[in-house]
């Protein structure tokens, strides 16, 4: 069965976390395994989780400066709009705005 075309090309990537956790479990199935070939197997299994753990903490640390960094530069504050009239071509601009009670 052919991947979803929104998949297609991208595949999950595990968290720091579930990383951390795997790789908690293997090294206790190792702790606890009485035969050698599973113990070799958890131990391997161990080490993978600990390199994906690796690239997680890489990737998730690179998205969160990324996210802060957009995030700053979106947070610019505009000038008041009294600083905006002074950089205004047109002298008159917002002169009619102010005092805009009401006409007689």
């Amino acid at each position: 069965m052919p991947l979803p075309r929104l998949w297609k090309g991208r595949s999950m990537q595990p968290s720091l976390t579930l990383c951390r956790a795997q790789e908690a479990h293997h090294r206790a199935v190792s702790r606890a395994a009485t035969l050698d070939n599973l113990r070799i197997r958890a131990d391997a299994a161990a080490a993978a989780w600990a390199k994906e753990g690796l690239a997680a903490g890489l990737r998730e640390g690179r998205k969160l400066r990324s996210r802060e960094f957009a995030h700053a530069h979106r947070t610019v504050g505009e000038p008041p709009l009294a600083d905006l009239r002074s950089l205004s071509e047109n002298p008159d601009r917002g002169h009619a705005d102010v005092g805009r009670g009401g006409r007689r």
